[in-house]
């Protein structure tokens, strides 16, 4: 029980009378690295934003790091020790890369409410030791978000998991508007954090990526999980066949039918 870094039990959420999620029962093993996959409007996005804090459910548990939480946002979540990376990236364009990695948690050198002074010193020396541990290259860290390449700005996002000591990355759709270099440059982080042992959540379309990253495959479809795939007993067609629904699998039929 003490390897499991996330667990959710009967994770729902519900629009009204939309079942965006339905009963997610979902466990991750600490470093432990998971594809979750499914065709558009299949659940993948809101189950990140259930755990994230970004919404709230409409019932269900998440138990994180052997306690069950409820975030308020995705601010809490970060200093639970989830960092995600959004489609979105959550940057702010008009700052710099410090000022990003730290934006609502600053260092400071001394607290004296909103006459406090910001250590930038402390938040440049962390973001370049952050830098270095997940390999991003970015010649000036004191450039704005805004001039940024399109991989820059997904290494940014990417490397507050290691300026934070993360204990969960959850990453969602990090390479869709990426080319072909800095495809690679994201895949090379997300090894590197296999190698130092830390779980990974990674929301994908992207068939060859997810072969060559993860451990394990779990498919949504409809708002419900539908399969759990080792990845070394599947494959590309297999998953395909469970996100399109031509495959289904009996240990969630029962769920299906509820």
């Amino acid at each position: 029980m003490n390897d499991v870094i996330l667990e959710t039990h009967d994770l729902t959420k519900h629009y009204g009378g939309v079942f965006a999620l339905e009963a997610a029962d979902f466990t991750l093993q600490k470093g432990e690295h998971v594809a979750v996959m499914g065709d558009n409007g299949a659940g993948k996005s809101t189950f990140v934003r259930q755990i994230t804090g970004v919404e709230q459910p409409t019932r269900g548990k998440i138990i994180f790091d052997q306690q069950e939480v409820s975030f308020d946002g995705p601010l809490a979540a970060r200093e639970a020790g989830i960092e995600t990376v959004f489609q979105t990236l959550a940057l702010a364009d008009d700052l710099d890369v410090p000022d990003n990695l730290f934006l609502g948690r600053e260092m400071l050198k001394l607290k004296l409410g909103p006459f406090s002074i910001l250590d930038y010193k402390g938040m440049r020396d962390a973001t370049l030791r952050g830098l270095e541990k997940t390999g991003v290259k970015i010649p000036n860290i004191k450039n704005t978000i805004r001039n940024m390449s399109g991989g820059q700005r997904q290494c940014v996002a990417i490397a507050r998991t290691a300026t934070f000591h993360s204990k969960l990355t959850i990453m969602d759709e990090p390479t869709a508007a990426l080319g072909v270099q800095e495809t690679a440059q994201v895949e090379n982080i997300i090894r590197t954090l296999k190698e130092n042992g830390e779980p990974l959540i990674l929301v994908s379309h992207n068939m060859r990526q997810v072969f060559d990253l993860v451990d394990r495959i779990v498919v949504f479809r409809r708002g419900r999980i539908v399969a759990n795939l080792k990845k070394e007993e599947t494959d590309g067609q297999d998953v395909v066949a469970y996100i399109t629904g031509a495959k289904t699998d009996p240990a969630y039929e029962l769920k299906e039918d509820d």
